[in-house]
């Protein structure tokens, strides 16, 4: 993320300057500094994805308790039924029960994996749209970059943007939605019900 920060910005000093919708004082200074985990956590769109985020991922993780539930249960009805069953029947069964349950953990697994590329994916969007006003920033500051702070040295807080720049991104884009709008459902991989499977149709 950084290194993208980084290439926005000396590419912003290309963009024209745009009308100043919110005035707030900026150090002149050559090199100025910010902390982009901050434009995310602290401004209002930023926050409006996390909550989305943090959604998906308290649904993913719902599922996960729904299914660890159900395969217990269905792994004890299959204990129970082992003295009834002939050791080949039984055997059919056990290996039907232990393929549902490596498949849904891939599935599962899958999800996670999708949810975390999408949450670096809205990252990078998040920060493509509000690049202009970092841009602005630097046009009113005369300067030629902006680095991240946490790896600077020393250094002056005066020459930190941070909390313009937030301010700027909630004075222009609110909490983003009719900039990123909210995503329709279903963006996740399906997980079949784990109730229907070839193992309680056997029994």
């Amino acid at each position: 993320m950084v290194r993208a920060l980084c290439l926005l910005l000396v590419l912003g000093l290309t963009v024209p300057a745009q009308a100043q919708e919110t005035r707030t004082i900026v150090p002149q200074s050559p090199i100025l500094t910010i902390e982009p985990d901050r434009l995310f956590t602290d401004s209002a769109f930023g926050q409006r994805l996390t909550k989305e985020l943090e959604s998906e991922g308290a649904t993913i993780a719902g599922e996960n308790r729904q299914i660890e539930a159900e395969l217990i249960a269905e792994e004890q009805r299959l204990t129970e039924q082992r003295p009834d069953l002939a050791p080949d029947d039984f055997r059919l069964l056990a290996d039907a029960f232990d393929e549902k349950v490596q498949r849904l953990r891939r599935e599962q697994d899958a999800k996670a994996r999708a949810l975390g590329a999408k949450s670096d994916e809205k990252r990078r969007e998040f920060l493509a749209a509000v690049q202009p006003i970092l841009a602005e920033i630097m046009r009113q500051s005369a300067a030629a970059m902006i680095i991240e702070r946490r790896t600077v040295f020393l250094s002056a807080d005066v020459v930190d943007i941070t909390n313009t720049a937030i301010a700027r991104i909630d004075a222009k884009f609110g909490d983003g939605s009719e900039t990123m709008p909210p995503d329709a459902a279903g963006d996740l991989p399906k997980t079949d019900p784990v109730a229907r499977d070839d193992t309680e149709q056997k029994e």
